[in-house]
């Protein structure tokens, strides 16, 4: 019988998993789980199953460390976003193997790492391998909405399966050449998704006599101009300090970070242009239901991402600042996210490890991220250190953003592969680390 690789078994699983429409809503992902296990059964490591409800399952499996050395997560979700098939060039849940990509919704975003995840840890349990803590895989579900059946719910409701000190997720490991130079991001912080409702009030009439009502569109007009000309006083958080000093040679004044990292490459202006202070979109509006009736409430819906470590009250200060002259009434939706984790951690000293060993000339630098991740729930709930690293080389990393959660959808095998490679480095350095380091 022929030994199969790593990177065979890798694109054979992904495809599997792929043919699974775990579109969420509504999700399910119990189906994506179950497959998950049996693979991992044929390998002998073995898997629960933790679910709020039936069809929403998430996988969690372990190899069992000494307690010598901290716990490493190896983290990833099954749901994806929807596809239509229209845009497609294939069918989104196909898995079909074409010039040595696997194409499919889910590929980049996550189902690529979700298997590269399994694969390694499968591979490692049959090798014997031996941590000094705990090697966890966790295979989420409800990560693209957050209704509370993934890891949220995990860490409230089982945290001892999840819990770790140490977490590798998506969100990072995209390979950027700018100014000639060669970096690879590792994402370690993340900004807080805090939407919020603006609502204007005025008086009800009928559309074809404006003069004796009072419109809440016509008012609320003006405010959504207002937010989306927006733009926060620039400061520069540990990350993108970081990043520019790696990128430039220096840490320019705020008012001047987008510029000089312009001019070593526009890239890395587009990367830091929204992480240098809250950002405010309008993105809904709701007021009349009929075309015949002005409208006497209107609410504008803006998505809002704050700088961690940023009061949510400093913002709405700021929006009433910028709204002033304006009666409104102002409520948060949510506030999920706005967590960080340290750079100088023995587990960014793994990565860079890799990244030394994969391409010497290489830098690895840290990144905040515009949106968020599970890589939250985790901070909050035991204070791990969680970086997201995927590293990407055969795909360029602006044609893998633009194909995330879009049509066509695919993944190279090379990265896949390197993936596995990087996930296995990553278990075996930390499974030798000491909890009194």
């Amino acid at each position: 019988m022929a030994t199969i690789t790593l990177r065979q078994e890798a694109t054979e699983l992904l495809q599997e998993l792929i043919r699974v429409d775990t579109v969420n809503p509504p999700g399910n992902e119990t189906r994506a789980a179950e497959i998950l296990r049996e693979y991992l059964g044929d390998h002998g490591v073995a898997a629960e199953l933790y679910a709020k409800v039936p069809e929403r399952a998430n996988l969690v499996a372990r190899i069992p460390g000494s307690g010598r050395g901290p716990r490493l997560l190896l983290l990833s979700h099954t749901d994806t976003v929807l596809a239509d098939p229209s845009e497609w060039g294939v069918d989104p849940w196909s898995g079909e193997l074409r010039d040595g990509q696997v194409w499919g919704r889910g590929a980049l975003d996550m189902k690529g790492q979700v298997v590269a995840s399994a694969v390694a840890l499968a591979s490692l349990a049959r090798e014997g391998f031996e941590p000094a803590g705990d090697l966890i895989f966790a295979a989420c579900a409800d990560e693209e909405v957050g209704d509370g059946f993934g890891l949220q719910w995990l860490c409230e409701a089982h945290p001892e399966a999840v819990r770790a000190e140490y977490c590798v997720n998506e969100g990072g490991g995209d390979r950027l050449v700018l100014g000639g130079r060669v970096f690879y991001a590792c994402s370690t912080a993340e900004k807080m998704s805090s939407p919020f409702r603006i609502t204007v009030r005025g008086r009800s009439g009928h559309a074809s006599r404006p003069g004796i009502a009072d419109s809440a569109l016509v008012k609320a007009a003006p405010l959504v101009q207002i937010l989306g000309d927006f733009r926060d006083e620039p400061e520069l958080g540990p990350e993108v300090e970081a990043f520019l000093k790696a990128v430039c040679g220096e840490v320019p004044a705020p008012e001047g970070a987008i510029g000089a990292a312009r001019a070593v490459h526009p890239l890395a202006g587009d990367l830091i242009e929204s992480l240098l202070g809250t950002t405010m979109s309008p993105t809904m509006i709701e007021a009349s239901k009929k075309r015949n009736v002005i409208p006497a409430r209107c609410e504008i819906t803006v998505d809002c991402r704050i700088l961690p470590g940023r009061a949510r009250a400093a913002v709405e200060a700021q929006v009433r600042e910028l709204l002033g002259g304006v009666d409104f009434e102002f409520d948060w939706i949510e506030g999920q996210g706005g967590t960080r984790s340290p750079i100088d951690t023995p587990l960014w000293d793994v990565v860079e490890s890799f990244v030394a060993e994969i391409e010497p000339q290489a830098e690895v630098v840290p990144l905040l991220l515009s949106g968020f991740t599970d890589s939250h729930w985790l901070r909050q709930a035991f204070g791990t250190v969680a970086y997201g690293f995927f590293p990407m080389r055969a795909m360029e990393s602006e044609l893998a953003a633009r194909l995330i959660h879009s049509a066509d959808e695919r993944i190279d095998l090379d990265d896949l592969e390197l993936g596995v490679r990087f996930l296995r480095h990553a278990a075996t350095e930390c499974g030798s680390l000491r909890s009194d380091r």
